[in-house]
């Protein structure tokens, strides 16, 4: 949500080029844990990016930046799918990824809290809502620092229903009608 001067200005001049692409861009995050990164997240119009998509968008945004230069000295570029715990960025994530469990921090803390969890409910009107388990809250769209989905069945569906073992009885009768004793014939 919430970005530097330098992200903002390697926004500027990455998003028309995805878009030209056929993607969109969802994040630019620069960091410097071990030496200057630029983290680039993007996706296609279904919310997919393969590894052959990173790779041409890497080509592009390599070629972009020797020549415009947005980044001060060495700098490694890292482009990736948003994941399926993807942040959320713009106002329409809010409203795209409703009914998803999620956990949002703001930057200024909301009646003395600032990390919250729950089912998203949407954005309107530069608020949030969320149900978490202390009842429903508004955050102010502006206030966020990060929210993203949380990996749980919401995103991923629930788990595979356990298989019905058959045991000896089972096996025994299954040919079986409720009112028959005698097995079925087969076909």
């Amino acid at each position: 949500m919430k970005r530097t001067p330098l992200e903002d200005k390697i926004t500027d001049l990455t998003a028309p080029v995805l878009s030209g692409m056929g993607y969109a861009l969802v994040q630019i995050r620069v960091t410097s844990d071990d030496g200057q990164t630029v983290r680039i997240l993007a996706e296609d119009s279904a919310g997919n990016l393969g590894i052959a998509d990173c790779a041409k968008i890497s080509r592009a945004l390599s070629a972009l930046f020797d020549v415009e230069d947005p980044i001060p000295g060495a700098y490694r570029l890292e482009v990736s799918s948003p994941g399926i715990d993807r942040p959320l960025v713009r106002a329409g994530d809010f409203t795209k990824y409703a009914g998803k469990d999620v956990k949002i921090e703001l930057d200024i803390p909301l009646n003395g809290q600032k990390k919250f969890r729950g089912i998203l409910r949407g954005e309107s009107g530069g608020k949030v809502a969320l149900d978490t388990d202390n009842g429903a809250v508004e955050l102010p769209l502006g206030d966020i620092a990060k929210a993203k989905l949380v990996m749980g069945e919401a995103l991923l569906g629930p788990p595979p229903g356990k298989k019905k073992v058959l045991n000896r009885k089972n096996v025994k009768n299954k040919d079986k009608t409720p009112n028959d004793t005698k097995p079925k014939e087969k076909d």
